[in-house]
């Protein structure tokens, strides 16, 4: 039976998922973590059968993915008979700069391209390329696809994605809003005009994706029209571990006052601020800062208020841009499964049509499905996120499969 690959490689990880083509039913998923490091654990899961994990010694990303067409192709553990069972390979790929909008078979002028945005994403395309380099060797002779975070946002006009800099710099140095998040972002507003029962052409939606990156999208027709993050990552909404929008001249102050270079710069802004910061509680995780603000930290509560506000923001200022909207759409780990930020987001939005239901908002957490009270004119919408479905998909329609 022919199957698709999807691979998402990080800097201490590969994750990877088995899907049948034909349905895309998976048939196997599984995750190696902490590669080169002390405690490097492979995990393998088979639906309806017991989940397989150990510790390995693997030392960088080929050996990772070494190790994963055993799993799929061992008689005992296996799903599939041989690789050629494997019918392509799909890899996200974080940053595809201006060159890349669509889905893109990979061959060399796609490997240049990668690498010609390794300054754009530093932490990202390089192990994205290990990924796809790794599986070249292992599995010779397999189309691969690349799909890539930034292509979703494409379709961003100039007004939304230039930033008001001289513009020969901005040409030179390829400076603009590239938006992140894409796949996500695809996926959930498909699935999105599935469930209210109309087509994405027809339909203005916001997708806010709340994980420990958050960023909150327009899509106007299916088509992504402004999104929150924007040169990197770094812009928008707070997040977990980042600042999200600030006023710049604080990096000068900052320079002046703590005397910071831009090494120290980006560790703060980055990994040090967002709700780990603002909360005062040790973590990022807004689980445990919601525990906290019910033992009754201030801190906590005022962080939480923060980062809820600002997306209230964003939802606000894409109703302008988008002239309306039909529907909200909450995804991601935060935005399937806190009923808490939900309801935060959404008070105060009545005379945006926007009315959640308490209950309802309660009782469907972390399943797919509508939340709105029925005075509501704005659907609003849980959609659990599935990048690895999407990659999946998007590489079956490029190959044809």
């Amino acid at each position: 039976m022919e199957t698709i690959l999807v691979v998402n490689t990080g800097s201490s990880s590969v994750k990877f998922t088995l899907f049948f083509s034909a349905d895309l039913q998976v048939a196997a998923s599984g995750l190696v973590e902490r590669i080169g490091l002390e405690g490097t654990r492979l995990i393998y899961r088979r639906p309806g059968r017991e989940t397989i994990q150990h510790l390995a010694v693997i030392a960088d990303i080929g050996n990772a993915i070494a190790n994963i067409l055993p799993l799929l192709t061992d008689s005992r553990t296996g799903v599939i008979q041989s690789r050629e069972e494997i019918r392509a390979i799909g890899h996200r790929v974080v940053h595809g700069g201006e060159f890349i909008t669509q889905p893109a078979l990979i061959d060399d002028r796609i490997k240049k391209i990668i690498q010609t945005c390794y300054d754009l994403a530093p932490l990202h395309n390089p192990p994205n390329m290990e990924g796809i380099m790794a599986c070249e060797k292992g599995f010779p002779g397999i189309p691969q696809v690349a799909i890539f975070d930034t292509a979703f946002h494409a379709t961003i006009p100039p007004q939304a994605y230039l930033y008001a800099l001289p513009l020969p710099l901005c040409k030179e140095l390829k400076i603009r809003k590239y938006g992140f998040h894409g796949t996500s972002h695809c996926y959930v507003s498909r699935k999105a005009a599935e469930c209210i029962g109309r087509s994405p052409s027809e339909l203005r939606l916001i997708t806010c994706h709340l994980g420990n990156g958050c960023s909150i999208t327009a899509v106007s027709g299916g088509r992504s029209v402004d999104t929150s993050m924007g040169f990197t990552p770094l812009e928008g909404t707070p997040m977990g571990t980042r600042c999200g929008d600030i006023d710049p001249a604080i990096i000068f102050y900052l320079m002046r006052q703590r005397g910071l270079d831009a090494e120290q710069l980006d560790i703060l802004l980055n990994w040090e601020s967002g709700l780990l910061g603002l909360a005062g509680t040790g973590s990022s995780d807004v689980r445990d800062i919601i525990t906290a603000m019910q033992a009754g930290n201030q801190q906590a509560e005022t962080a939480l208020r923060v980062f809820t506000y600002r997306i209230k923001k964003y939802i606000g200022a894409y109703i302008s841009a988008l002239g309306g909207v039909d529907a909200v759409v909450f995804t991601a780990g935060i935005g399937e499964n806190s009923p808490l930020i939900r309801e935060w987001i959404c008070e105060g939005l009545s005379e945006l049509g926007i009315r959640l239901d308490i209950h309802r908002n309660q009782a469907m957490n972390g399943c797919l499905g509508e939340i709105q009270d029925t005075k509501s004119r704005v659907r609003l919408l849980i959609v659990p996120t599935n990048e690895e479905a999407e990659i999946a998909i998007q590489t079956r329609n490029l190959i044809r499969i």
